[in-house]
């Protein structure tokens, strides 16, 4: 189906909206659709051909065409001016999607200190840091929305990659606090829990005859979950029609969890 055979959001049009990792993958898909919504958006993201394609993609559909800001978010001077150079171009953000992750798999006895500490600064880090840039901006704003991005691995208990799942398990810790802490200011915070993407990158990696099998196994719908079924999610979280949502695990994986 195209996207116009889904749902249009009047209170996405025009809204401020900052996307981590938007240049592929999941985060390429979230951009696609709020551009679509008619919202004002602003992503970061290390990989630059690929962004600057998306940009590109989106301009050619008419929609108003995001603004890319090249930033390893590991950096966190650079993800800090990467979201005040947004308020700058679009207004004070009303919307924060922390997507942006690295779920490379790791042996418990091949992990060093660098290699954790660098796993918690690409998958759960730049969550906070970016929502603590952004909460003073949806003050000013009168509310807003920050997504964050979670992982079914943990809860399904997952082996093989440790580090990764220490940090999305930690992304649940994160959602649930700073939603207590600010919904006095109308600033709502939930987690979008994906389920087994089909991403290119996934495809490419790990989809084979044994992981096919597994989801026509744990998913009670057997169709495979793509970037779009994720993205619809964060638009209705995003946008007012979810306006007393917070403090919420959002699972979209197709009943495996």
């Amino acid at each position: 189906m195209t996207q116009d055979a889904y749902a249009t959001y009047p209170s996405l049009r025009d809204r401020p909206v900052f996307v981590t990792g938007g240049g592929s993958g999941i985060g390429d898909s979230v951009v696609e659709h709020f551009c679509a919504q008619g919202s004002r958006v602003t992503f970061v993201d290390v990989a630059r051909e690929a962004s600057e394609a998306l940009v590109a993609r989106i301009a050619a559909t008419g929609a108003p065409p995001p603004r890319f800001v090249h930033a390893d978010l590991r950096d966190i001077a650079a993800l800090q001016d990467a979201i005040a150079g947004a308020r700058a171009a679009h207004g004070p953000l009303r919307v924060l999607v922390n997507n942006a992750a690295n779920d490379d798999r790791h042996k418990v006895e091949a992990v060093s200190v660098p290699y954790w500490d660098d796993r918690m600064a690409v998958n759960l880090r730049h969550q906070f840091f970016a929502a603590q840039a952004a909460i003073p901006q949806m003050k000013e704003a009168g509310g807003g929305s920050i997504v964050n991005f979670g992982s079914v691995s943990w809860m399904n208990g997952e082996g093989g990659y440790p580090a990764y799942t220490a940090a999305k398990a930690a992304v649940h810790g994160l959602t649930r606090g700073l939603a207590r802490d600010f919904g006095p200011d109308h600033v709502r915070v939930n987690t979008v829990v994906p389920g087994w993407v089909m991403t290119e990158r996934q495809v490419r990696l790990w989809l084979d005859a044994d992981g096919e099998r597994q989801i026509r196994e744990n998913q009670c719908i057997k169709d495979k979950l793509y970037p779009p079924d994720i993205a619809r999610m964060v638009l209705w979280l995003a946008a007012d029609d979810s306006r007393m949502c917070t403090a919420q695990n959002f699972v979209v994986d197709a009943g495996w969890s």
